[in-house]
């Protein structure tokens, strides 16, 4: 590809392959995920059947290096994988979303024997991986946390709780940052590989949520947790730097997930108006509704596209990724906001029923204007990186 300004007119490029992977992914999210959806949604559950058809296919981890045993899908590639699994189901999307989340500061800065033991288990379907960066005290203000790494010989000791942990207790790896040399803020924070059966690691009740219900959000406590002291990543000192850097890529993700909510809204939003009469024909052939069609659809062309050229970034590692990740997250999570929100009224009160999935979906959508960083914090990164 051409370049790496933001002006470039080569941003991306669809190959087949890519278009195949489309079509596989819709047809399996179609048949496997989405009649679990509204039930996982409803009974706060995990996706355990999503879950099993991704591994079956090889599809809960697709950014994984084939050196490791992955699929070593591109970044355009994973996002595809994971609109398309969002376009059904919300809660879903976030097995491979969160797997590369938790996962990528490894592939990033973790040492070889890091990465075929870890990166090759979450490949084998081992065990999901997560990400540990938010606590109590710092969500925005990152830096500011205060679970705490504290050498012992050979070993690390973690003590410390983190909040709002994604797919907390089901995944069997978590990406933990926590603070080695307080005295020095975010250039004293490191990156550890924590496993769920370390002595010390235990898990809070699931939040109550708004939207993506299935996807289970947890505290995680660390008690005088013991791990070998090779688990860091990377070096000392160096975690917080590799955590704002995987962020630069995963936010990416969460366009895509956006994208795949918007996308699967106006699906439903089209065939409706299309069947439902008032005053003797479609609702589709009203003006009104018309004219909300089409800036639905305008909105959701503008952040997928926004999306695919950040993805091309990411797996480019341009310059300007940092903006045009902050960019695609904040204006898809926007538009995946308005769209659910006009799909609910284009059904009138069955759009406020939970008997139709776009109540469902306005709620999902509501989350990625929030993780991985407030739509405020985008737009502060943003202007700090403008291209």
């Amino acid at each position: 590809m051409a370049g790496t300004s933001g002006a470039d007119f080569d941003l991306f490029r669809l190959t087949e392959e890519h278009d195949m992977l489309r079509e596989a992914v819709r047809s399996l999210a179609e048949a496997k995920i989405a009649p679990f959806a509204a039930e996982v949604d409803e009974q706060g559950r995990f996706p355990q059947e999503a879950l099993d058809a991704l591994q079956a296919n090889d599809l809960h981890a697709v950014h994984v290096p084939e050196e490791y045993g992955g699929a070593g899908a591109d970044a355009l590639a994973t996002v595809i994988v994971i609109e398309e699994i969002a376009r059904v189901c919300a809660s879903s999307s976030l097995i491979p979303a969160v797997n590369k989340l938790g996962s990528l500061p490894v592939q990033l800065s973790g040492s070889e024997e890091l990465k075929q033991k870890y990166l090759g288990a979450l490949a084998r379907g081992e065990g999901m991986f997560s990400y540990c960066l938010s606590e109590p005290d710092a969500g925005s203000d990152a830096a500011g946390m205060k679970t705490r790494a504290v050498r012992d010989g050979d070993f690390w000791v973690l003590n410390g709780v983190k909040r709002w942990i994604t797919n907390a207790g089901v995944s069997e790896f978590y990406t933990v940052l926590a603070v080695t040399d307080p005295t020095l803020r975010s250039k004293g924070i490191s990156a550890f590989v924590v496993e769920k059966g370390d002595e010390g690691v235990s898990f809070g009740a699931p939040e109550r949520k708004l939207g993506i219900k299935g996807s289970p959000t947890r505290e995680v406590y660390f008690d005088n947790v013991r791990i070998p002291a090779d688990r860091m990543i990377g070096a000392e000192g160096t975690g917080f730097a590799t955590a704002m850097k995987t962020l630069d890529h995963t936010r990416v993700t969460i366009a895509a997930q956006a994208v795949g909510i918007a996308q699967g809204a106006l699906d439903y939003a089209k065939g409706y108006v299309q069947e439902r009469k008032q005053f003797g024909k479609p609702i589709g052939d009203f003006q009104g509704v018309q004219f909300m069609l089409a800036d639905m659809a305008m909105k959701l062309e503008a952040a997928r596209q926004l999306t695919y050229a950040a993805a091309a970034k990411s797996q480019r590692v341009d310059s300007d990724l940092t903006f045009f990740g902050a960019a695609a997250k904040c204006f898809a999570s926007d538009a995946a906001m308005e769209i659910t929100t006009d799909a609910v009224q284009l059904l009138g009160g069955y759009g406020y029923t939970r008997d139709y999935p776009l109540e469902r979906m306005m709620r999902d959508a509501k989350i990625t204007q929030i993780y991985e960083g407030t739509n405020q914090i985008q737009r502060i990164v943003m202007s700090r990186n403008l291209p």
